[in-house]
């Protein structure tokens, strides 16, 4: 079972609100809701408070749309995407982040009847954006600037999840070269980690995501923000083995001594990490099974993965228990860690199979 907190994930919106105000706090509901649920997590954070809402493709638009109607901003953090018409963004008031010359181009003749659009430069990330300032400008040149619209200029930080970085004071200023080209226009530049960095790059809005859910945005100390997602999954077998007995596909974890396993009805294909599985060569991740850690062991498979519970009480195991995989005791910053990935591949993964149950939904 997959639980949900919403009541959480509204605490820890209504938490960066508060510490980036006078600057308006942006929700990203990208990747599902970061594998929450796009609809539940939009609703809740809107009834929090959250008025600007970030997404990935045209459409988790148009789910917002669906759950929260015509209220909120919805700024769609690809673009105007290759092979997608304007006229749909127009017609649902979607807000394009236009980052290139391309897409102005195709966005101008639309600028006047649709949502404001954003604009954003590359600082440094060489994914999306405008790829430098003189193109920025370039660009603009060939448009009457004050019929563009343009409600939000915008950048994203490369590494702001490391305070030390130079790059985060370069990025800075290469930002504030784009900000002097739209005098008044209000500006974004801080994601989740950005909001803790000491330079507070605030401006006039942040993108909260990845904190949004849980995550920690201040890695390397403690975790200012609530627990949102917590999964539980069956144990489905227990069962001892010998020492010398192998466990998993190409029997990559061996048992020193005889040992209790407990197979538990999830793998890959419901988004845990093939690696979460302790091998000879490496420890794995954590479950939590009858109030103890119990390691992972052995490759995860499609559909199933293993726990050594040697050393839980015998009388306090059966099938049909249930094991956690995430919550309060495991984070999914721990859990993406100790399986050879990050937290936010861990929540965006999180699979259709889990029943998933919401708690703390707003009134």
């Amino acid at each position: 079972m997959l639980t949900v907190d919403l009541a959480a994930l509204a605490d820890n919106w209504r938490f960066l609100a508060a510490k980036v105000a006078p600057a308006e706090c942006a929700g990203v509901v990208k990747a599902n809701g970061y594998g929450t649920g796009i609809e539940p997590a939009s609703r809740a954070l809107f009834a929090a408070g959250c008025r600007t809402f970030f997404v990935a493709q045209i459409a988790e638009g148009l789910q917002v749309r669906a759950a929260l109607g015509a209220g909120p901003r919805v700024f769609v953090l690809n673009g105007l995407q290759a092979g997608a018409d304007p006229a749909e963004y127009v017609a649902h008031g979607l807000s394009p982040v236009i980052g290139s010359s391309d897409e102005l181009a195709r966005w101008a003749p639309r600028a006047a009847d649709g949502p404001p659009c954003a604009i954003h430069l590359d600082t440094g990330m060489s994914r999306l954006g405008f790829a430098s300032l003189a193109e920025l400008e370039a660009a603009l040149a060939r448009h009457d600037r004050a019929k563009l619209n343009v409600a939000l200029i915008m950048s994203h930080f490369v590494s702001s999840e490391e305070p030390n970085n130079p790059l985060n004071d370069a990025q800075i200023a290469r930002f504030e070269a784009e900000r002097a080209l739209f005098p008044g226009v209000p500006a974004g530049l801080a994601n989740s980690s950005a909001i803790f960095l000491e330079q507070r790059p605030a401006y006039d809005l942040v993108r909260a995501g990845y904190a949004l859910y849980g995550g920690n945005p201040t890695p390397g100390a403690p975790n200012p923000m609530r627990s949102v997602v917590r999964l539980d999954v069956r144990i489905q077998q227990v069962r001892w083995i010998e020492p010398g007995d192998s466990v998993g596909y190409n029997a990559q974890w061996i048992a020193k001594r005889r040992t209790r396993l407990a197979t538990l009805l999830a793998g890959y294909a419901d988004g845990l990490p093939r690696g979460a599985g302790a091998t000879g060569a490496r420890p794995g991740a954590d479950v939590i099974i009858a109030g103890r850690r119990c390691p992972l062991v052995g490759r995860v498979s499609m559909d199933l993965c293993v726990a050594d519970v040697t050393d839980v009480p015998e009388a306090a195991l059966r099938p049909c228990d249930y094991a956690a995989i995430l919550g309060e005791e495991i984070g999914v910053d721990e859990l993406g860690a100790r399986s050879g990935t990050i937290g936010y591949h861990i929540l965006t993964s999180l699979g259709p199979r889990y029943r998933r149950e919401y708690v703390g939904a707003p009134e």
